[in-house]
């Protein structure tokens, strides 16, 4: 299985997601009063709390893709029986907006709703080719995943 393959969307999420990026973090430098959430000591309590369950969700998403899908076989473990897609879910929904707290910056919790949003637009994509690739046994993990929807 090539790198292409690996990366699935990621590139093209990636790619869209990064001018939002960029102008943000240069707006969040240049006016960082418009960005700021000031939740004081609860704000970075709560950060902590999404790093440290997302950091690990994303890791461990990240070494079974790179030591199961190669394999040329389908990930229905770990993070993988949770969510459909937790290496762009974990990243837009805990990581990012867990940044966003410890920073104090309203900006992650956007850039974390960008990122998820051409998550949802592109996912179907990989999700056609699993079908095809997988067959009945990307359909019966369809029906057993906790959250389908993520």
């Amino acid at each position: 299985m090539g790198i292409k393959a690996l990366v699935g969307a990621g590139d093209r999420i990636v790619g869209l997601t990064l001018p939002f990026a960029v102008v943000g973090v240069i707006a969040n430098i240049l006016w960082p009063s418009v960005f700021a959430m000031r939740f004081g000591r609860g704000g970075i309590i709560a950060g902590t709390v999404l790093l440290v369950v997302g950091i690990p969700i994303w890791l461990i998403s990240v070494v079974q893709v790179l030591a199961v899908a190669p394999k040329g076989r389908l990930i229905t473990t770990g993070p993988y029986a949770v969510m459909l897609h937790p290496l762009y879910t974990s990243v837009a929904l805990l990581v990012i907006p867990g940044c966003g707290l410890l920073l104090d910056t309203w900006l992650c919790f956007a850039l974390g709703a960008v990122l998820y949003i051409f998550s949802r637009i592109y996912s179907p994509r990989e999700e056609e080719k699993l079908a095809v690739t997988f067959g009945k046994e990307y359909a019966a993990y369809r029906e057993k995943v906790f959250l389908p929807w993520l």
